[in-house]
């Protein structure tokens, strides 16, 4: 299952989505660089948090995966895009918090008209900080037993799609030179566990234990709107800010040592994107996060929320391959077949 799932993610990152429009053609509002090669030097960290906040003593605690931070490099190249990278030691210090076993599949992909967003979240091993909490003793509680799956798409439809280009900001092979917006209007499906070999809160989390639980799942879908709008200052400097929400009906199954129960209900979920940097014909830096925060239906005394989040620092030079190297990236270019 996971193999086909990344096979699917890395044809989707690939590709760049779906061929939906004329490449060739130029925006008032930002300029291609059809065959180019969009170089990169890159740092980033993936995660996927598990938050519960318990309504009856309005305590909140957040599982944390020991998630690494990467360095690598990557490549744009028209509709194609490549990224490796890798959490060397030197960057990953250990803390104390636990090793983490995980595969992290996102996809973000941004055709004219359109953002396409994929997940598919694996995780095991999760802590909590507890540096905040003295009576707990240690400055970590850390469960490596803990297990959380996460699987979703979201599909919008982008109003004005001339206007912006949400590749400048993300891939880097576009540039926008001139600030403009548009409203957004899709839907999203999410679905997904997250369960422990033993009860989910530390042991004096809660005041009565039998409240404690070891599993959720949980599925949900429905239609969402949002804006983004970038903002250019000096043709060259951007700020890009994008914010969603939606309207979901779903269920949450909780499962407690004496049973388990199950609640049909409505949630709202949030989706924010934010990027920032420098961009010009030849090279460009920013900065990039996004972050989808899916709200469970509420279940008994507890709201339950999965986190996804991605940041990245890029270091962008563009340049022209030469007619060799243009052939093996042209062959392997799928947007020209489609």
């Amino acid at each position: 299952m996971k193999t086909r799932l990344l096979i699917f993610f890395l044809v989707i990152m690939g590709t760049g989505a779906f061929a939906m429009q004329n490449e060739s053609l130029d925006s008032a509002y930002y300029i291609k660089f059809p065959d180019k090669l969009t170089t990169r030097l890159y740092t980033s960290r993936k995660y996927t948090a598990f938050e519960v906040k318990d309504r009856l003593s309005d305590k909140s605690i957040r599982f944390e995966p020991n998630s690494t931070f990467n360095m690598g490099v990557g490549a744009t190249y028209n509709g194609l895009t490549l990224n490796l990278a890798y959490g060397w030691g030197f960057l990953n210090p250990d803390k104390g918090t636990g090793e983490s076993k995980y595969l992290d599949l996102q996809a973000h992909a941004y055709p004219n008209n359109f953002v396409i967003d994929l997940f598919g979240q694996f995780y095991r091993g999760y802590y909590v900080d507890m540096r905040e909490n003295i009576s707990f003793g240690e400055p970590f509680y850390v469960s490596p037993t803990m297990r959380v799956r996460k699987y979703g798409a979201n599909v919008q439809y982008l109003f004005s799609g001339d206007k912006i280009s949400l590749r400048a900001a993300f891939l880097q092979n576009e540039w926008q030179v001139k600030s403009g917006g548009s409203p957004l209007l899709g839907f999203e499906i999410y679905g997904g566990t997250a369960k422990d070999n033993r009860p989910i809160f530390p042991i004096g989390f809660l005041d009565n234990p039998d409240r404690d639980f070891n599993q959720t799942n949980f599925f949900q879908f429905g239609p969402n709107a949002g804006y983004v709008h970038t903002f250019v200052i000096l043709k060259h400097f951007f700020i890009t800010g994008y914010a969603s929400t939606n309207l979901s009906l779903g269920q949450q199954r909780l499962v407690f040592n004496e049973g388990a129960n199950n609640r049909w209900g409505f949630s709202s979920n949030l989706f924010l994107r934010g990027f920032v940097g420098y961009n010009s014909e030849k090279w460009s830096v920013n900065f990039n996060y996004v972050h989808n925060k899916v709200n469970m239906i509420r279940n008994s005394d507890f709201d339950n929320t999965l986190m996804t989040g991605n940041y990245r620092i890029n270091f962008i030079f563009r340049l022209s391959p030469g007619l060799r190297l243009k052939r093996y990236l042209d062959a392997v270019d799928l947007k020209r077949l489609l």
